[in-house]
């Protein structure tokens, strides 16, 4: 084949191609199977004419035979009137007509039709002859011998002449059979002749399909192989010729894959190259290998600053010897079969320098496997965190003082609020007795008194707050937590707190919720934290019109809530509300009185009770001004009277 055809063959698409190889055996032997076909029905054909041929020879003596038969039977009749002799008779004019018909359907050679016809004439004259000859013999006029001569001899004579002309057919169907034998013989051999030459052609056509196939598949299949071969080595693969086929254009993928693959490789070694660079001068963190047994096989520059041994030191040495001696029997096995199971091992404690100095470490342990997941060893990372532990127990240390000096103050206050209590007891009774005989003194002497009561009962406000929040800061303040009907408690509240707020020139408005409502809270408590609330509102509220107490009751909550219409907290100090001693908002009102206790009091109360204490402005969405403090309590009925002590 020309390199012209080849290029062709080689660039037609695999369909194609598969076609081709496919199509072309299977062309000759469908021409094949037809021409055998063909062969075959011919010689059958001609086998068919051979065996009627014969049949018409068999059916011809048959009807000769019968006549005969029945000629001979009716002689014997006409000559002793017995009818046994008409037996043959009868069976000839029950076989003749069938026969007849089959020798009609069977002959249809143009040379012994006519001679077929004639017999049926001579047959049906016989036959005939024969009826008048028993006629004859049955009638009541007894025939003279001479008539029975005559019809017995007319009947021979019939019969000759049906021997003749069987006899004259026989001889044309022997020339038609051998004529038709002469005929299956040349289909017999024009067949033989036909399959050799199929057979011929079908091998020359499987040889010509082996041929396409395997120049145009195989031959460039097995070099693909080779390629993928290559491949696999990683080694650089020929370009391949320009094929436009999915072959060609497969080994031409395969080649740009290989240069692929070749550029990422030698990407992948300069970046390990890299690596391994940055590990070794990583200078932070001790980085280092171990095999499946603990033994060191790499070590970075890190690894020697933070332990002291060099490369050649410590490579082939077991890294027990990092550890103590307390732990290095059992540890460093420990943390290597946890990084072999859960596939990393992180720990922290002391180890041991190459001096023998200890430092505090945290390492992490990470298994490492190959892609089939069997353990090739493991990697250490190891950073030196003595600054930081050192660090952490300064800062222990120090917190561990800042407890016991609150804890100090908390009892200093406690100490200090009682020593108070006995000489501002003494200065209130004689305040009180000072205030019955007020009418007996002067108008000077009248505001002394009154200024000494209210100094007192201000000064005994202070120490009592004093003493809550050293109670609460202590844990010894105790909380009696009980069903409470916070209708009842709410309209108690709102008759203690009636006064403090007409004082402000306030209107007091209560928001009741329905009778039963009922929260888990200590009584006393909770009184003393809406009191404060009100007292903080009437104190800050002076711009506005009202105070409102109420409260919303929720699925398994009440939320009780004090507000106003005053200027409200500015979003900058509400991070400071509930800040011990911290009085927001003092330098407009420097002439009230507080400590600055009263809200940080009020949250630890709350918070006593399982409750929040929490602010918000009365209206965020609208252009009202105002403060609301709400806290909400559980609203579940209480099975028992408990205590728990504040949080």
């Amino acid at each position: 084949m020309s390199r012209r055809s080849t290029l062709f063959w080689t660039d037609r698409p695999l369909a194609f191609k598969g076609l081709v190889v496919v199509a072309l055996p299977l062309a000759v032997l469908l021409g094949s199977l037809v021409s055998l076909y063909l062969a075959a029905s011919a010689e059958t054909r001609a086998e068919d004419d051979v065996r009627r041929a014969f049949a018409i020879q068999r059916d011809v003596y048959q009807v000769h035979a019968l006549l005969a038969e029945a000629a001979a039977g009716v002689r014997g009749y006409a000559l002793t009137r017995e009818e046994r002799f008409l037996a043959p008779y009868y069976t000839a004019e029950r076989d003749l007509p069938a026969t007849l018909e089959r020798l009609d359907v069977a002959i249809e050679d143009e040379d012994v039709r006519p001679r077929f016809l004639q017999l049926l004439q001579i047959t049906k004259d016989k036959r005939e002859g024969l009826r008048t000859t028993i006629s004859l013999a049955q009638s009541s006029n007894e025939p003279t011998p001479d008539e029975i001569e005559d019809l017995l001899v007319t009947n021979k004579l019939a019969l000759d002449a049906v021997r003749q002309e069987i006899e004259n057919i026989q001889e044309l169907e022997g020339i038609v059979l051998d004529r038709r034998r002469a005929l299956v013989e040349d289909v017999r051999t024009r067949f033989l002749t036909l399959t050799a030459v199929s057979a011929i052609i079908g091998l020359l056509g499987s040889f010509a399909a082996v041929y396409l196939f395997s120049t145009g598949i195989v031959r460039r299949v097995s070099k693909l192989e080779g390629d993928a071969e290559l491949l696999a080595r990683g080694e650089r693969l020929d370009a391949p010729p320009e094929e436009a086929d999915e072959l060609g254009r497969l080994a031409q993928r395969m080649a740009r894959a290989s240069a692929l693959l070749r550029k990422r490789e030698d990407d992948l070694k300069a970046s390990e190259e890299r690596f391994r660079l940055v590990i070794e001068r990583v200078r932070d963190y001790g980085i280092f290998t171990l095999d499946n047994h603990g033994i060191v096989t790499s070590w970075n520059l890190g690894a020697e600053r933070i332990k002291g041994w060099r490369t050649h030191e410590i490579v082939g040495e077991h890294f027990s010897r990092f550890y103590p001696a307390d732990t290095r029997d059992t540890l460093p096995d420990t943390l290597l079969e946890r990084a072999r199971v859960e596939g990393a091992a992180e720990d922290e404690g002391w180890r041991i320098r190459k001096d023998g100095s200890r430092f505090w470490a945290n390492v992490v342990i990470t298994a490492l496997r190959d892609e089939a997941g069997e353990l090739q060893g493991f990697a250490k990372v190891t950073r030196d965190m003595t600054e930081r532990r050192r660090s952490e127990e300064e800062l222990r240390l120090a917190r561990e003082e800042a407890v016991a000096a609150n804890l100090a103050k908390s009892e200093f206050l406690s100490r200090t609020s009682h020593e108070l209590r006995t000489p501002l007891n003494a200065i209130l009774g004689f305040g009180q007795l000072l205030e019955i005989d007020e009418e007996d003194f002067a108008d000077p002497h009248r505001d002394a008194v009154r200024q000494i009561t209210r100094a007192g009962r201000h000064l005994l406000s202070l120490i009592n707050d004093l003493l809550d929040i050293s109670s609460i800061e202590s844990g010894a303040q105790e909380v009696e937590i009980e069903a409470v009907n916070i209708a009842q408690l709410i309209e108690e509240t709102r008759r203690l707190a009636d006064p403090i707020v007409r004082a402000a020139a306030l209107r007091f408005e209560i928001d009741l919720p329905s009778e039963d409502t009922t929260v888990q809270a200590d009584r006393r408590r909770t009184t003393q934290v809406i009191l404060n609330l009100i007292s903080n509102a009437a104190k800050y509220n002076v711009e506005g019109d009202f105070v409102r107490l109420g409260a919303e009751v929720h699925s398994d909550t009440v939320t009780v809530f004090v507000e106003d219409d005053g200027p409200g907290v500015a979003p900058a100090d509400r991070s400071r509300l509930f800040t011990a001693f911290d009085r927001l908002g003092q330098q407009k009102l420097s002439r009230s009185e507080g400590t600055g206790l009263g809200l940080a009091l009020s949250k630890s109360l709350v918070e006593s009770m399982g409750g929040t204490l929490d602010y918000s402005p009365r209206d965020p969405d609208g252009h009202e001004s105002g403060a609301r403090f709400s806290f909400t309590l559980a609203a579940k009925p209480a099975s028992a009277t408990a205590k728990q002590s504040a949080q």
